[in-house]
């Protein structure tokens, strides 16, 4: 058996976590926004002159439904943490498979920072087995081997989000009307605000924002409304709400169906603050107890990542693995919970209530005997 599985399960696992009923496919492809804010070029530009603008292309990996009788398997090839060390990653998904006969809700897969667009691939695996578009993109100057200032990221990631559910809405395999955004550290930050939380106008000015005041562009009162099509967004170790990004305000504004998923000691994005989204939006919060901020996104880590890098002074390791939990335990917790949400606010599907309700989601009858449900905590209020 190949090492370095994004698929791995438990006999354990909870019953919506993959793979599912369906043969899934994976193709790469390559996204341009013609027109986008050039932040290399804003250091020393002269006041008064214009802004600069460039294209942005985005490299997305694709993952749907294939069609009946696809054999499973394939592999990724990708970079660790450090920038450096190559690793293959080995899943269920076909490359370049014939899709299957169909139109699907889009799943916007968002990384950290930094990150790449496998970091999640379990999850893309999973929700594509059981009817989803599934998209996760290396979002430029926010990857492993193209990390700028963290003030690029603070401005393109609800860009980019924006771009890819505008562009990926015209695929010929995606249900226009309906999709959701993953995202994971700062790629649930990203989710927060396309989805409609506003930063506080402070920020624009902040010492890690982008030069010339541009982040307003994500502010309270000057933040477009959330693209048309998006329906549900899920928030995994959210970045921002413990450095003061939101006011009580902006998050008690946010309607769309939320699911956070934090663990309990998050020392990076801070689990009172992301607790606190969830109360604020009227949510729903599932807690990794004694977990850190690598809970429930991250794929298991590469054996690759084991040993020491010289650039980075640590273990890659680090970046994906949890001191406490199990990553495949939490994979499969992730898939469950993204399902169940994902089918109920994406596909109407009712039945997926009993999954989500904080009285019934963890009982038996939904897959949980006395034993595995330790160390969960599933909240939900009413916005």
């Amino acid at each position: 058996m190949e090492h370095n599985r994004v698929d791995a399960t438990r006999p354990d696992s909870p019953p919506l976590s993959g793979p599912g009923p369906l043969p899934v496919g994976v193709r790469t492809i390559t996204l341009t926004d013609p027109e986008r804010l050039d932040l290399d070029a804003l250091d020393g530009l002269p006041a008064g002159a214009p802004l600069p603008h460039t294209a942005r292309r985005l490299c997305v990996e694709l993952w749907y439904p294939a069609s009946l009788g696809t054999e499973p398997g394939g592999h990724y090839e990708t970079l660790l943490r450090d920038g450096e060390t190559r690793a293959v990653l080995h899943g269920r998904a076909a490359r370049d498979a014939v899709p299957a006969t169909g139109r699907w809700p889009l799943v916007l897969l968002s990384h950290g920072y930094p990150g790449n667009r496998y970091l999640m691939a379990h999850l893309a695996e999973a929700l594509a087995s059981r009817g989803y578009l599934v998209a996760a993109a290396d979002h430029p100057a926010s990857t492993y081997d193209d990390q700028k200032p963290f003030g690029h990221t603070l401005y393109h990631r609800p860009m980019d989000q924006r771009f890819l559910l505008e562009a990926l809405a015209q695929h010929d395999l995606a249900d226009p009307d309906r999709a959701a955004i993953v995202g994971f550290s700062m790629g649930g930050y990203g989710a927060l605000v396309t989805g409609g939380a506003g930063l506080v106008p402070a920020m624009a000015q902040h010492e890690l924002a982008p030069p010339r005041g541009v982040l307003r562009a994500h502010v309270e009162g000057q933040l477009p409304p959330a693209p048309a099509n998006l329906r549900a967004l899920i928030a995994i170790g959210p970045w921002g709400n413990g450095h003061g990004l939101w006011s009580t305000r902006a998050l008690s504004r946010l309607t769309l169906p939320l699911l956070v998923m934090a663990g309990s000691v998050d020392e990076i994005s801070g689990y009172e603050a992301m607790r606190a989204i969830a109360e604020l939006s009227g949510g729903t919060l599932l807690t990794f107890v004694n977990a850190g901020h690598n809970a429930a996104a991250p794929i298991p880590a590469p054996a690759e990542s084991y040993a020491q890098s010289n650039r980075l002074g640590w273990a890659p390791f680090r970046h994906y693995a949890d001191p406490v939990w199990d990553t495949v335990r939490m994979n499969a917790l992730a898939q469950h919970f993204a399902a169940a949400f994902l089918d109920r606010h994406l596909k109407d599907d009712t039945t997926r209530d009993a999954d989500l309700d904080p009285a019934t989601a963890l009982s038996e009858a939904q897959g949980f005997e006395p034993a595995l449900s330790k160390g969960l905590k599933l909240e939900r209020w009413q916005g």
